[in-house]
């Protein structure tokens, strides 16, 4: 059972009394120095102002501290990350699908779906589906997605040519830098 116990201890941060070490370097709340110090004087003077001691960097020599309150720089700290999650874009795969067969309109629709996407910054994946005997018309599907690799390459960059896959052909597009 000691170990599962040990284990606890390490994820929790190394503040006030968990402060293990000869002597530390105190920093005050407003960044001044305060000296090198024992932690217990360390921990008197932290506890006068009803804030914490936490150990900022165990790598210095002596370790630095520094007194402050750790609740509300434990929520600084969570507020900084979800600023930083939120502003974070990851880029999905959006298909768009058609036929080999496609009506002029129908895929001029396809192509505004396709740039809106490009343009949001996703990467776009074009296929075409064969029914039956469409299979053996493969040729006009890969002019398809040739003309519309064309029609979209301001926006974007071919990162995988026409492929087929079963009874499917795919062409990968990336938006351009």
């Amino acid at each position: 059972m000691a170990p599962i116990k040990k284990k606890a201890q390490q994820n929790q941060p190394n503040i006030n009394d968990r402060i293990r070490f000869p002597e530390i370097r105190v920093v005050d709340a407003d960044g001044s120095q305060l000296g090198i110090m024992a932690p217990s004087e360390a921990m008197e003077i932290a506890e006068d102002r009803n804030l914490d001691l936490v150990l900022v960097s165990d790598k210095a020599d002596p370790p630095v501290c520094r007194v402050m309150d750790y609740g509300k720089f434990k929520f600084e700290q969570e507020k900084k990350a979800r600023e930083a999650r939120k502003k974070q874009h990851t880029s999905d795969v959006k298909e768009v699908k058609m036929r080999y067969k496609i009506d002029t309109h129908d895929y001029n629709v396809r192509v505004n779906h396709a740039q809106r996407f490009l343009k949001s910054g996703d990467k776009v994946k074009a296929t075409v589906t064969f029914r039956g005997r469409e299979i053996q018309h493969s040729h006009l599907a890969e002019a398809l997605l040739k003309k519309m690799a064309f029609d979209l390459q301001e926006f974007a960059e071919i990162q995988q040519a026409p492929k087929r896959e079963g009874r499917n052909m795919i062409m990968y597009l990336s938006p351009k830098k």
